[in-house]
């Protein structure tokens, strides 16, 4: 009997790989040449000059100009990714604001639009395309840029799977076509855009990805990321990647219940954290108008925003130290309104991780406890997520949809 062999890897497979592998290359490095890609993946300098040729004539590359020496043999010329062509859109949806952002290939924001609308008393529709019409604007800007939208992620607050938001209690929605509705709305806007790939997630999942590809971590690689807005948003990084769980809902951390007898949560339950680190039930404490007022009167001393402070601050240390004993994360990462309040949120927070997680690592002054990067936002997270598609496979993106 004749053994099944093993399929022969295909030719254009395989450069199709190796186009990404030296796109990725030169990205990660933001500025390098042929040879320092070469020595980096391990192909022939030929087998590189070769693939980069390509990208260059893709658009998905350019040479700088100047030369760069630090190698043996002659200074090669500098490569470095295209800041025009393919980009991701991403575009955020939130209770009181929405947000679209543009980045290039370089990882930089070039259109940014922001809108605060209150959007709770609204039907999902209307949300879906007034973020459409705000991305139409963001992709005009975009285009005097010479950019190309390659797709759209959007970062929606609630439960996301399979495009649909499931349930976003402080929206109020539930079984909402998310992506079909925004798709439609776009393209009857500019209908170069119909068929448009679309991708969605958990704002906060959005939120720790634009940390862990844009921020300041570093080296870290596994961390927990909470988005404090309307509510707390939770999302989980291990070695890089996201654990979603089983239905890709896991890290819905501002529902943990905090105080059984608490206050009534939009989602049902009581003494959820976000009824107490929430952004409005931070400001309802305080007696502050807005988050700016609320720093300011923290900074002046007032007593009645500090407490409201120190609260949210024990409340949040209670919920992460669960968690923090549960899936043991190298640090915590604090974003949206979070970071602004750092200074009186962390010592509150770091009090009641100490003795509770039982690891002995998170001690105050471990710096276990940072506040996220300003440059780190779920809708840069949601671009982001376009472009690793575009890193992934060139030639699937080389020529995306027009504006």
């Amino acid at each position: 009997m004749n053994q099944p062999t093993e399929p022969k890897a295909d030719k254009a497979g395989v450069r199709r790989h190796n186009l990404s592998l030296v796109l990725r290359t030169v990205h990660e490095a933001g500025e390098t040449t042929r040879a320092a890609v070469a020595a980096r993946v391990g192909l022939t300098r030929p087998a590189v000059s070769s693939l980069v040729e390509q990208l260059l004539d893709l658009g998905l590359l350019v040479e700088s100009g100047k030369t760069f020496s630090g190698q043996a043999g002659r200074p090669g010329t500098v490569l470095k990714p295209a800041d025009t062509g393919p980009a991701g859109l991403g575009v955020e949806i939130n209770v009181d604001y929405v947000t679209v952002c543009v980045v290039d290939l370089t990882g930089t924001d070039r259109v940014r639009r922001t809108e605060h609308l209150d959007n709770r008393d609204a039907e999902a529709a209307e949300v879906l395309a007034r973020a459409a019409r705000i991305a139409a604007d963001a992709l005009d800007a975009a285009a005097e840029r010479r950019l190309t939208p390659a797709g759209a992620g959007l970062a929606l607050p609630g439960l996301v799977s399979g495009g649909t938001v499931r349930q976003a209690p402080n929206l109020g929605w539930n079984a909402v076509p998310a992506e079909a509705l925004f798709g439609e709305a776009l393209a009857a806007l500019r209908p170069a855009t119909a068929g448009l790939p679309l991708a969605s997630d958990n704002e906060a999942n959005m939120a720790a990805l634009a940390e862990l590809w844009f921020g300041a971590l570093g080296d870290l690689r596994t961390f927990l990321h909470l988005t404090g807005e309307i509510g707390v948003g939770g999302a989980i990084v291990v070695h890089g990647e996201l654990l979603r769980g089983a239905h890709g809902f896991a890290g819905e951390i501002g529902h943990l219940v905090v105080d059984a007898e608490g206050p009534r949560c939009r989602c049902g339950s009581r003494g959820c954290l976000e009824q107490y680190a929430g952004q409005a039930a931070l400001l309802a404490a305080a007696g502050a108008t807005d988050v700016p007022d609320l720093a300011r009167r923290a900074e002046a001393g007032e007593p009645r925003p500090l407490a409201a402070l120190a609260d949210a601050g024990r409340m949040l240390g209670r919920a992460l130290s669960g968690a923090v004993n549960l899936l043991d994360p190298e640090a915590v990462v604090l974003g949206g309104i979070y970071p602004r309040l750092m200074p009186w949120l962390a010592p509150a927070v770091a009090e009641e991780l100490a003795p509770r997680v039982v690891s002995g690592l998170w001690a105050p002054g471990t710096k276990r406890l940072r506040p996220a990067s300003a440059t780190t936002d779920a809708s840069r997270g949601a671009a982001a997520l376009v472009l690793h598609d575009v890193l992934s496979d060139p030639l699937a993106y080389a020529k995306a949809p027009g504006v």
